[in-house]
């Protein structure tokens, strides 16, 4: 008789156990999207991008009218991150920059980002346009935004020959031990904007 109660009383505490972790579980609802939706949030995204572009860029261009390719270094160290990151709240959404070959190990692309980059770089090297991508992952809609290089850029990321200056390079080396963001020419693929937008529709 005391086996089957203790019996009993494991049966009950193990059946409480289970409900008291089904309850505390949080239920990701797919999102689904039509493709005029799909459209929307392409279009939503491109703007969110873009907006941040241009702030970072306008800032970038002042730091080296200011002091050249070594005080846009300076910059990119220590405000790009926080400054994208206001640019974020602000916009209401999560933005980042990320690509196959960091300077800052932080923007390092994961594996769904790399397919994207490979992907694109492809298209590229065939001559052929890159378009932004929009995937569905669980409760989030994803943007996926190409960043092409220009002349400006070379000034940091081109050729460590002649488009970069000793000055600079060994800024860079001091800076990111571990860069891999040089050897770019124009109209290339430095990275993308990823732009997590939430799945909720009713806010497009």
């Amino acid at each position: 008789m005391r086996n089957f109660i203790i019996l009993l009383t494991s049966i009950f505490l193990l059946s409480a156990m289970i409900f008291v972790g089904c309850g505390n579980k949080k239920e990701t609802k797919k999102v689904t999207l039509t493709e005029s939706e799909r459209t929307e949030y392409m279009e939503k995204g491109q703007d969110l991008s873009s907006e941040t572009q241009k702030v970072l860029g306008s800032n970038l261009m002042k730091a080296i009218k200011e002091g050249g390719p070594i005080n846009a270094l300076e910059f990119c160290n220590i405000q790009a991150y926080p400054l994208t990151d206001s640019m974020a709240t602000a916009l209401k959404a999560h933005i980042t920059r990320v690509t196959d070959k960091p300077r800052n190990q932080a923007n390092t692309a994961n594996e769904n980002e790399l397919t994207y980059i490979a992907s694109a770089k492809e298209k590229l090297s065939a001559g052929e346009q890159v378009s932004p991508e929009i995937r569905v992952m669980d409760d989030k809609v994803i943007g996926y935004y190409p960043i092409i290089t220009n002349q400006m850029c070379m000034q940091c990321h081109g050729s460590e020959n002649d488009q970069i200056s000793e000055e600079t390079l060994a800024r860079i080396n001091e800076l990111y031990p571990n860069d891999q963001a040089t050897g770019y020419g124009v109209g290339e693929l430095r990275g993308i904007w990823v732009v997590e937008m939430d799945g909720e529709k009713d806010h497009l």
